[in-house]
């Protein structure tokens, strides 16, 4: 796919230098700029190139400044999916007055720095020079949950959007990608800054069953009780008011949403972060629950189908295309939960032929994730059944 300020296409052919080296100039030849403002690279682990050749080979040929990406067990091309397909996916995008800077993070600089002032200058970034992070994150090696939490500290209400990468199913090890190098675990953070900014479109695949409640005890991962009753009962009554047709849909397909701000009068289905609902206790009158729930939290329970996510995605890119106004938008890079895709909706390319009929024609490349990440509110958070879209819009 080819567009006025992106690039993005796949390449499924076997490993030869010189095959890919002539694809990759024909690529830049495509695009239709003087120069690549940076690069972002998902391959597949059946893709046999020696990695740290196959990036020196795209660097060269297509003239690559800053690359980064990731290992990915399903690429995305424009409006396509290529689950569980060998190959690579490389976009390039230029970005006037962007200014874009990457930062390769160990697991192990999560104990030299413990404060927002540590990571700018780790970084070289502080929270005035950026405008949002994109991540690329080895989700086996690494303390993600830790590193986020001291993002969202170091970089306040700046959107942190990306995913956990994914690799050979039968095994637990992926890349993670920066310029020439390959990391087998750590994130890789690409900052967008200067005249660019981003843009999220998070998806989390629910809609919003029964009425939002107070939660009144809490303990460690349980819900206790709802509006000074048994949370359990609470769950009950509003399973048994559903009509017929939506009890059968929620049946084991309910989960539990928090209001990232329970001061609003009003609430619409992006202003939840959804959580598992792991179990109930009928006797004890409890829900356990993915996530720490807190006394005066507002909460609403959420069904989780193939249509409740078709509905949710919808919504979010009608959204979006509203608050867009007049920013140009340059590109997109996505991330989609493997428990999307084909099995799940029944049919192929979902959510890339979704976005594209909304808001495209845009240069978006992805990947399946094995979590995703993006902000509810003001902060950024991991989910799972999500489909998070980092949109490169003007700032």
């Amino acid at each position: 796919m080819r567009t006025a300020h992106g690039v993005v296409e796949t390449f499924k052919e076997p490993w030869n230098e010189q095959a890919v080296a002539a694809w990759a100039r024909g690529l830049r030849a495509n695009l239709a700029a003087a120069s690549v403002t940076f690069g972002v690279l998902f391959v597949s682990p059946a893709f046999n190139a020696p990695i740290t050749q196959l990036l020196e080979v795209l660097r060269l040929e297509a003239r690559i400044p800053l690359l980064v990406g990731a290992s990915t067990s399903g690429g995305i091309h424009g409006g396509h999916e290529s689950e569980q397909s060998e190959g690579i996916v490389l976009a390039l995008y230029h970005i006037p007055g962007a200014k874009v800077k990457a930062t390769y993070v160990r697991d192990a600089d999560l104990a030299d720095h413990t404060s927002a002032e540590d990571w700018h200058r780790f970084t070289g970034i502080p929270p005035a020079a950026t405008n949002g992070w994109i991540l690329f994150a080895d989700p086996f090696q690494t303390d993600n949950e830790a590193w986020l939490r001291q993002w969202n500290l170091a970089y306040p209400g700046v959107p942190i959007i990306g995913g956990l990468a994914t690799g050979n199913p039968t095994e637990r090890q992926t890349s993670v990608f920066l310029d020439g190098e390959a990391f087998s675990e750590g994130t890789v953070a690409l900052s967008i800054g200067g005249a660019a900014a981003l843009l999220p479109v998070i998806s989390q695949g629910c809609c919003p069953i029964g009425e939002t409640w107070t939660i009144t005890r809490a303990e460690r991962n349980f819900i206790l009780g709802i509006g000074n009753r048994p949370a359990y009962s609470v769950l009950v009554d509003t399973y048994n008011r559903l009509p017929a047709e939506e009890q059968q849909r929620c049946r084991d397909n309910i989960m539990v949403g928090f209001a990232s701000d329970e001061h609003r009068e009003e609430f619409e289905p992006g202003d939840f972060l959804v959580r598992q609902l792991i179990g109930a206790d009928p006797k004890a009158g409890a829900l356990a629950v993915g996530a720490r729930p807190r006394a005066g939290q507002t909460i609403q329970f959420q069904r989780r189908d193939s249509e409740a996510a078709s509905a949710d995605l919808l919504r979010a890119l009608e959204r979006t295309r509203g608050r867009l106004a007049n920013r140009r938008v340059y590109g997109g890079l996505l991330w989609t939960c493997c428990g999307r895709g084909r099995s799940f909706f029944g049919t192929a390319d979902h959510d890339a032929a979704l976005i594209q009929e909304h808001l495209g024609p845009l240069a978006v490349a992805g990947t399946t994730a094995n979590g995703e990440i993006g902000p509810v509110g003001s902060r950024s958070f991991f989910h799972a059944y999500t489909a998070s879209l980092a949109l490169i819009v003007s700032a």
